[in-house]
């Protein structure tokens, strides 16, 4: 509680000077956004170091020497107060990304009474995506609401992705995902599936580098397979720990 307590300072402080004018930083906006053309402008903020500022695109984070001639990426970590001030960055981002989705945007399997509500991304064909939904009982038995977004690992054009569409498409979508998962057949109709690459792209802005990847809400990432009962204890922890 204390280091978040620190890095929260540590962040509002940079804030806060950041609203003050600064040539040098305007001059490196300018002269980033203009050599990346992903960067805007408003990406370049100021950091917690002096002389360097903050590249900031969706969870993604890296830091540029105020005279944008050196770039950096890799975690910035207070050793003070030992946190890392890039994964909570980081974080924040996710977490803001996760709040743009509803319900109706994702594939949602809640139990009766949830007390934690993780987002998964999952590939319907990857070996730990498939262990992981075969246990869905039993994360709902750990009062786990799971939100499904699909994340064909292998791209547009592929039949993992073809067979997204196909869940999406379809009247009980998450009668269809099991039975994908199980390589089953199961009823598909025509539809508007584009919400295919809009999680495609929010599970790169995330950053990941593969499936399944838990969000949880405050924003962590875990990468890879969780068992239930290992996941129920981390998100009690949280909670009894904010």
């Amino acid at each position: 509680m204390q280091r978040a307590a620190i890095a929260l300072m540590l962040l509002t402080g940079a804030s806060a000077v950041a609203a003050e004018p600064d040539p040098a930083l305007e001059a490196a906006r300018a002269k980033i956004s203009e050599m990346f053309e992903m960067i805007e402008p408003e990406d370049v903020g100021r950091s917690p170091i002096d002389g360097w500022y903050t590249i900031q695109k969706g969870s993604v984070v890296a830091y540029v020497s105020a005279d944008a001639r050196f770039l950096l990426q890799g975690d910035l970590i207070d050793l003070d107060s030992q946190v890392n001030l890039t994964e909570m960055s980081r974080n924040d981002a996710r977490r803001d990304l996760m709040a743009t989705l509803t319900d109706a945007d994702s594939i949602v399997f809640s139990p009766a009474e949830a007390r934690h509500e993780v987002t998964i991304f999952t590939d319907i064909d990857c070996t730990y995506c498939r262990r992981m939904h075969s246990q869905i009982d039993q994360y709902l038995e750990q009062g786990i609401a799971v939100r499904y977004l699909l994340y064909p690992r292998s791209g547009p054009n592929s039949r993992s992705w073809s067979t997204s569409e196909d869940v999406w498409c379809a009247n009980n979508r998450n009668d269809a995902l099991t039975a994908a998962k199980l390589d089953r057949e199961f009823a598909t109709q025509q539809c508007d599936a584009s919400m295919i690459s809009k999680h495609y792209s929010l599970g790169r802005e995330v950053g990941l580098s593969g499936t399944p990847a838990i969000v949880l809400e405050d924003g962590t990432l875990i990468g890879g397979y969780l068992p239930p009962a290992q996941l129920g204890a981390r998100l009690n922890q949280a909670v009894a720990h904010p």
